[in-house]
């Protein structure tokens, strides 16, 4: 899975266009999709499948400060207490979630995403495990993919050890850099010495895999103050890294307006950032996995790409492409039988719902069989960055020139710049086509033709 840095297809290629967590993208949700329709698609799941796997998400919005990058779903506060309220309606609604899915289905993967999941206390975190466990079938050995995004600012390692003893074996923390000045301009200060020993500790109590999170593209960043910090990164060896480009959208992102944009790098500084990132990487044994990721040869991304059971969600990239993702508390983004789905914004609203016996799911959208066909084409791309069209055609019952005679010229266009080769049999995603995998999805996405809404990041 080599990638080629082309400075002239970037340049040609670099607009905006969605990551594809999902497809349809969050874009096309609609509050006619809402209760209802997400306890049908439920039904029909289990009829489907009974005993299938279940993935589940919990969304633990509270930050103690506001990085002013973020442009996640979040509620910073200094009330630690505010957390109360809020996991006991969790609670309230885990308890309704579990009626909808057969107790046969075991939870093949867990993840607390944020805001910031370490902002709770070590009694709550085993007390959510614990309600979790009552009210899912959870492994009971280490099989399972289990995994939290922490905060190395603000947890110790007798924290990260009870995280161990409650069931997770996988990590995430955020680094974004090094620098003191970059750090100061983005608010967020957290030490080498804090990242290092939450590393550290991880190791100790056993987690199977540790993801650091950087960005490029932040206020003051140069090549040579971003190699420090890669550094210091490769040295720890963590097993997956996920590099993001920073994308500046302040009028989506109302921290971002603390930024200064006069202190951002050029679109050339950018690009020779990536450039940097990626050589230093693939240097240091990392596989390029697409779309921002890295892991070492033997971790499971890697393997399970080379094995073509790689699939891509909400939580990015995962190894569990046949479970129902069931998505619990604010803001949070669900996937259930054929159909997408996202939980109201604001704490009152979240409240009020639960608190009425509703499940707070306020908008989604239910795949036609045109869309399931183009999310497997543009899921199997952004993970194999290849499709095989007779495999293709004889799955979803097509002729494939006739199915999508609008998409072929453009695909070929595409062949003449060197993104991609295409014959009748195979569309193979090239070296330099891999940086703008997105550009290539976006060929099967039909809510981006004609449309003029501009809600999505540059590609690089």
């Amino acid at each position: 899975m080599q990638v080629e840095f082309n400075l002239d297809l970037i340049r040609r290629y670099d607009r905006a266009g969605p990551r594809y967590t999902s497809y349809p993208t969050a874009v096309q949700f609609h509050d006619g999709f809402a209760e209802q329709q997400y306890r049908d698609c439920a039904q029909q799941s289990n009829r489907d499948t009974p005993e299938g796997p279940l993935s589940l998400y919990f969304h633990l919005p509270f930050c103690d400060t506001v990085c002013f990058y973020c442009g996640c779903n979040k509620v910073v506060t200094k009330d630690r207490s505010k957390a109360d309220a809020y996991l006991q309606h969790v609670y309230r609604e885990m308890a309704m979630q579990a009626t909808l899915f057969s107790s046969g289905r075991r939870v093949d993967q867990l993840h607390w995403g944020g805001g910031t999941p370490t902002f709770i206390s070590d009694q709550q975190m085993t007390e959510l495990m614990h309600n979790t466990r009552r009210y899912f079938n959870l492994h009971d050995d280490d099989s399972g993919e289990y995994s939290i995004e922490i905060d190395p600012r603000e947890v110790r390692a007798q924290t990260i050890a009870l995280l161990r003893e409650l069931g997770f074996n996988r990590m995430s923390l955020g680094v974004q850099d090094f620098d003191p000045a970059v750090q100061k301009a983005v608010n967020r200060i957290q030490s080498e010495q804090q990242t290092m020993a939450a590393i550290d500790a991880a190791r100790q109590a056993g987690f199977k895999s540790i993801s650091v999170d950087l960005i490029y593209g932040l206020p003051l960043q140069s090549v040579d103050s971003f190699s420090n910090t890669l550094d210091k990164i490769i040295r720890v060896a963590p097993e997956r890294l996920s590099v993001f480009n920073y994308a500046h959208l302040p009028e989506m992102f109302k921290p971002q307006r603390r930024i200064n944009i006069d202190e951002l790098p050029s679109a050339a500084q950018k690009l020779d950032l990536l450039q940097y990132i990626i050589e230093r990487l693939t240097a240091a044994g990392y596989i390029y996995i697409g779309m921002d990721h890295f892991a070492r040869p033997d971790d499971e991304l890697a393997l399970a790409q080379s094995e073509g059971s790689l699939y891509r969600n909400f939580q990015g990239y995962s190894t569990h492409a046949d479970c129902d993702l069931v998505a619990m508390g604010i803001t949070a983004l669900g996937q259930v039988g054929n159909s997408y789905s996202q939980n109201v914004k604001t704490l009152d609203e979240y409240y009020r719902l639960v608190d009425d016996g509703h499940l707070p799911v306020y908008r989604g959208v239910e795949l036609s069989a045109d869309d399931r066909l183009r999310r497997h084409i543009i899921n199997r791309l952004m993970c194999d960055f290849c499709i095989d069209w007779n495999t293709l055609a004889e799955k979803y019952a097509i002729q494939v020139l006739e199915y999508f005679s609008v998409e072929w010229p453009e695909l070929e266009a595409m062949q003449e710049d060197g993104l991609l080769s295409i014959d009748r049999n195979r569309l193979q995603v090239s070296p330099a086509g891999r940086l703008l995998i997105r550009n290539i999805c976006m060929v099967f996405d039909k809510y981006l033709r004609g449309s003029s809404e501009q809600r999505f990041s540059k590609v690089i």
